[in-house]
């Protein structure tokens, strides 16, 4: 299954694509989307669009996984994110790629199996799932490939108990 993770901001968006197989996890592409500052926000929102849909267009994603929204001090923050997910979640939604949203706590506890594990043991795991001769650099890269490795294993789970009847 190809997945692609997101780690969103306005500033910063970082993405993942891995290929997973079994307990297997492949690394297909990975980067971020940058936009400056200096520009309005409905063109910053218009780049992340733009390049979502490339992405999208030339990875064909079989799910998309993104990090939810959590609670933020910083209301404009939050706020900037939030318009940053909508963007990514309307070109998932257009090229009619499933959406599934993760809490940070979820992510962590998917990939170290603690969910109050701190970023530096997210970000070695994902370059141990991955076999990366390095951590993925910014941090939000490896966050999106955190998210899309969680996905993997939410799905699996979710197959199997969907096999055994537990679930709709």
């Amino acid at each position: 299954m190809l997945i692609m993770g997101i780690d969103p901001g306005t500033a910063i968006t970082g993405f993942g694509i891995i290929d997973n197989k079994g307990n297997n996890f492949k690394p297909v592409h990975y980067g971020c989307i940058l936009t400056s500052s200096k520009i309005a926000l409905a063109e910053r929102l218009q780049l992340i669009y733009k390049d979502m849909i490339d992405l999208i267009d030339e990875f064909q994603p079989e799910a998309c996984a993104i990090e939810q929204l959590f609670f933020n001090k910083n209301i404009k923050t939050a706020l900037a994110v939030g318009h940053a997910r909508g963007v990514i979640m309307l070109a998932a939604a257009n090229k009619d790629i499933p959406v599934f949203e993760y809490t940070p706590l979820q992510v962590k506890q998917s990939i170290v199996g603690y969910g109050r594990a701190q970023k530096s043991q997210v970000q070695k795991m994902v370059q141990t799932f991955l076999a990366l001769k390095q951590i993925p650099k910014p941090d939000d890269v490896a966050d999106a490939l955190a998210i899309s490795i969680c996905h993997a294993h939410s799905y699996k789970l979710t197959m199997q108990l969907r096999a055994k009847g537990e679930t709709r």
